[in-house]
């Protein structure tokens, strides 16, 4: 497994994370025995990122790491690193009610968090969405205040721009920035990438494949199943849904030309943005984490690129990433 480093102060971690969200949230019904056969053989790979928030079916994704990682092989479990997402306040019905930064909390979600996973630290702890009512320094002074005292080994940070990048820079060293990126979203080319990198701060890219959009996999008369959000997204709505599944399409005669998936090609293509760039694959079974690991034998030459970016042109989206209510918490989209 290649490995790359997350920012000038972060951790060595594989090419590739896994992003566990969909195991227990968000996608609808998955497969217990599955999700854990999947984190086994993504660590049994070589796979060592396992990324997870507390709020992931109210801290069930948590426990389905903790009880990964207790099955996992020894070797596999001392290798593994957990990056959790915290703040995002929910009620019973699964609603998002919006983020709470507040030192005293942060430190009340780290001590759940810890619980659930079994594990005496956190390898990287950021917030999911920066809280408007709190300042970004006091929320990152608390998770460097877990640091020192060993709860917590690395501060990342979640959509967020890039003055609020440079703002909690300048209170503690932060290792990485968790956004999405991929060929339909390529905003943080403008500002937030360069500011990062100017800062000595890694990505961790999650959305590589759009959610399924851009994955080959995902058909024009499919059905979502109940408690699927993308049923809410506006990138998966009528026409803009056919719009981007012509994006797909043009991505998949590239190839075909070269002998791989759709898939592999789009992640191939995050990959080749920069070795401080992580992308995150969100797969829920081991067919698909398969499919994604194999794109780390696949590269593009400087042509090879450039078909892919023609096919895929930036900006070429049709609809937001998420929901109005949603972009309205994301600090980088403004």
């Amino acid at each position: 497994m290649r490995t790359r480093t997350l920012g000038s102060t972060g951790p060595q971690v594989s090419a590739l994370g896994l992003g566990c969200m969909g195991m227990s949230a968000l996608y609808g019904e998955a497969d217990r025995a599955e999700s854990l056969a999947t984190i086994h053989a993504a660590l049994d790979a070589g796979v060592t990122l396992l990324d997870t928030g507390d709020f992931y079916g109210m801290g069930h994704n948590e426990l389905l790491i903790n009880e990964a990682l207790r099955t996992a092989a020894p070797e596999a479990r001392e290798r593994a690193l957990t990056s959790v997402k915290f703040g995002a306040l929910r009620t019973v019905e699964g609603g998002f009610t919006g983020y709470d930064g507040r030192p005293n909390a942060v430190k009340n979600f780290a001590a759940y968090s810890l619980q659930r996973l079994g594990t005496d630290h956190i390898d990287i702890y950021r917030i999911a969405r920066v809280d408007p009512d709190v300042p970004i320094e006091e929320t990152v002074g608390a998770i460097a205040e877990l640091v020192e005292a060993g709860h917590v080994r690395h501060i990342g940070l979640s959509e967020v721009g890039a003055q609020t990048l440079r703002r909690a820079a300048a209170v503690a060293p932060i290792a990485d920035l968790q956004i999405e990126y991929s060929l339909l979203s390529r905003g943080i080319e403008q500002e937030i990438l360069p500011t990062a990198r100017e800062l000595g701060i890694g990505i961790t890219a999650y959305g590589v494949l759009s959610r399924g959009l851009i994955s080959g996999n995902f058909s024009r008369d499919r059905q979502l199943a109940a408690g699927d959000f993308r049923g809410m997204s506006p990138r998966f709505q009528g026409e803009n849904l056919q719009r981007n599944l012509d994006l797909a399409d043009a991505l998949r005669k590239i190839a075909d030309d070269r002998g791989v998936s759709v898939a592999q090609t789009a992640i191939a293509w995050v990959l080749s943005r920069g070795e401080d760039i992580v992308p995150l694959v969100g797969a829920r079974t081991r067919e698909r984490l398969t499919e994604a690991l194999g794109a780390l034998d696949v590269t593009f030459d400087e042509a090879g690129l450039a078909a892919i970016e023609q096919a895929v042109p930036a900006g070429a989206a049709a609809g937001e990433r998420y929901p109005q209510a949603q972009m309205a918490h994301l600090d980088s989209e403004h």
